[in-house]
């Protein structure tokens, strides 16, 4: 079987080609420009490759309701250009194959599941914190979907005692992203979050929020893992921190073997960063499956 994998960011479209069982042919990515520049490429790619399904993981918010008139659609997302765009109605009337179709980090905490170190347990959340901040839930074997999907990024924080920061976050003023993203880290400190490596107390009060962050999904899913993504976590001096922040928060209120082995409870993403493209290979599986066969 031939699938295809687009991982739609709001900063560079990724496209590959691959199969069922996780091998990835070949991966290419183009910037993301408005639509009517970006679709017709990303269509042109595919039609050449006369695949048989594609999984499409993509920045939202997104529309996943089957049942409603703006199914498959990018809705209020602050990238203007797509806002209220029916991303996968585009691509099936020029592909005419199955489509999947999942946020971004859904996608990814999927890879992890299917081929990571959410394998074989039955939940997980993956965490990505970079230029935003995403949570892909996966619970009782499924991705989560409900009214929307979720949106913890912006689950609201209560703030470092020594940070007077506003936050970058149009939304909320005390929201996690606001607070913990790349781009607060930068606007924070004037300065890119790598050169800040050797400052002790910028990586204790980002350890501060993302700890934060962590306890309410622990309080509200109770993920057999939780695995951690995306450019800010390359700094590696936060994982211990983090650990230790959740635990302090917890507060020895919930006692799992899971928090007994924190290390390998809070964990950094595997699979050499295409969980997302990998996530969309089985989005593309799934929804191949679910237009040609009565049960797989």
């Amino acid at each position: 079987m031939l699938l295809g994998a687009l991982e739609a960011g709001g900063t560079k479209m990724v496209m590959a080609i691959g199969d069922e069982k996780g091998k990835i042919f070949e991966q290419v990515s183009i910037p993301t420009n408005t639509p009517s520049e970006t679709i017709p490429k990303i269509t042109s790619y595919f039609k050449e490759k006369h695949i048989d399904a594609l999984g499409v993981g993509c920045f939202g918010p997104i529309d996943l309701d089957r049942k409603s008139k703006t199914y498959g659609y990018i809705t209020s997302t602050p990238k203007l250009a797509w806002s209220d765009y029916n991303i996968v109605g585009s691509l099936k009337s020029a592909l005419s194959v199955p489509i999947g179709f999942d946020t971004d980090v859904n996608a990814s905490v999927l890879g992890e599941a299917i081929w990571g170190s959410i394998k074989d347990l039955s939940s997980g959340v993956y965490i990505t914190i970079g230029t935003g901040i995403g949570v892909g839930v996966y619970l009782n074997g499924s991705l989560l979907h409900g009214m929307l999907h979720p949106e913890a990024g912006h689950i609201f924080m209560n703030r470092h005692p020594e940070d007077t920061f506003k936050g970058v976050c149009p939304y909320h003023p005390n929201c996690l992203e606001g607070l913990a993203s790349g781009p607060s880290i930068e606007k924070r400190y004037h300065t890119k979050a790598y050169k800040l490596q050797s400052n002790e107390k910028v990586w204790e009060i980002e350890a501060y929020y993302i700890a934060q962050g962590i306890v309410n999904l622990i309080l509200t899913f109770s993920p057999h893992k939780i695995v951690l993504g995306g450019g800010v976590m390359k700094q590696k001096q936060l994982y211990p921190l983090i650990r230790d922040q959740v635990l302090k928060l917890l507060n020895g209120y919930i006692k799992t073997p899971q928090l007994n082995d924190i290390d390998n409870y809070i964990v950094s993403a595997t699979l050499d960063d295409k969980q997302g493209i990998l996530g969309c290979l089985e989005l593309a599986r799934l929804e191949y499956y679910s237009a040609n066969c009565s049960s797989f």
